[in-house]
């Protein structure tokens, strides 16, 4: 059975193609579920609204978790509530970005 970690550590392969950091580290995935074991449905925004990679980042993201080992079938919604700050971010990441 695929786990929750499986997906996140695989999303943590996927990165906002102007930020050097993986859409984890950057508190952009808020939720990762796991159904019956080969499904998973991801739950994520973005930095801004206006940000022209939206489309790409979220299919990267599938793309990412269909690579997992027992996925089957993946979703990615993309959601603007609650909007994204920079507090979400890890603090391995506030520190490549030097906000540490």
């Amino acid at each position: 059975m695929v786990t929750q970690e499986q997906v996140y550590d695989a999303l943590r392969q996927v990165y906002d193609p102007e930020i050097p950091v993986n859409i984890v580290d950057l508190g952009l995935v808020y939720d990762v579920q796991v159904e019956e074991g080969n499904k998973a449905r991801v739950t994520m925004t973005l930095t801004t609204p206006g940000c022209g990679m939206a489309q790409q980042i979220a299919l990267s993201a599938k793309q990412s978790v269909l690579h997992v080992p027992g996925i089957e079938e993946a979703s990615v919604t993309v959601v603007w509530e609650p909007r994204w700050d920079p507090s979400r971010m890890s603090p391995a990441a506030k520190q490549k970005l030097g906000m540490a």
